[in-house]
């Protein structure tokens, strides 16, 4: 299958050409009995010649697609900012809980009070 990053399936990525399925060589299709030894060497010096283009390609569409993913979840993300002096609730991870805690213990401590802001990316 095609991958909507790409355009092109991984097969045709590494080798150049698409794949060849058992039951195309089984049930003959056009495409399995057209097929001579010179025209499938001629195809494939093409498709090789033309590889490094389609890899090309399918990276400019995946950053495209990137791209994409980034403004759409940079539209629906709502960042919260914190201020000193703010309640904040701390979310108890399996980790940290109590040895005898069940599964009907409370999920979040708290409050807490904001004393320091320290910046982006910090515990």
């Amino acid at each position: 299958m095609a991958k909507t990053s790409t355009g092109e399936t991984p097969f045709s990525l590494v080798y150049g050409t698409e794949a060849l399925i058992p039951v195309e060589i089984g049930e003959p299709s056009t495409r399995f009995t057209q097929a001579t030894q010179e025209s499938n060497d001629e195809e494939m010096r093409v498709n090789l010649d033309l590889l490094e283009t389609r890899r090309e390609d399918a990276l400019i569409r995946m950053a495209a697609q990137k791209q994409v993913i980034e403004r759409y979840y940079n539209r629906k993300a709502r960042l919260k900012f914190f201020k000193i002096g703010d309640f904040v609730l701390k979310k108890v991870f399996q980790s940290t809980k109590a040895a005898n805690a069940g599964k009907l213990s409370p999920t979040w401590e708290g409050p807490y009070r904001v004393r320091d802001v320290a910046g982006k990316r910090s515990i």
